[in-house]
């Protein structure tokens, strides 16, 4: 019964150290930039659960939820907004947001 015991708890102990071994996913990740951008602003209560809410929707491309827009990438709500009032549907649209935004990150400052 000690050895079955034993070899429960051996068996156990590697599975923990074999959890251990793998890399966060992608929202995992997230969530821990999330926590940690929440706690360097001091949030608190409704305003921290309002931020990771907004931080955690955050698509991969968005700029950083606390970012100036002025400091990011081109705008690129700029470029939809131009692709929509052109009528721009699916590879079209994504063409020209490209190229717009390429254009806008080429244009002097």
């Amino acid at each position: 019964m000690k050895s079955f015991t034993l070899a429960i708890a051996l068996g156990l102990a590697a599975f923990a150290a074999h959890a251990e071994d793998k890399a966060p996913t992608a929202q995992q990740s997230k969530m821990a930039t999330c926590n940690k951008e929440a706690k360097a602003g001091d949030k608190k209560g409704a305003e921290r659960k309002a931020f990771m809410k907004e931080c955690l929707s955050a698509k991969a491309g968005d700029a950083p939820v606390g970012a100036n827009p002025a400091d990011a990438a081109p705008a690129s709500p700029v470029c939809e907004k131009s692709a929509a009032d052109k009528k721009l549907h699916g590879a079209a649209a994504k063409s020209h947001i490209k190229k717009c935004m390429a254009d806008a990150a080429s244009a002097p400052k």
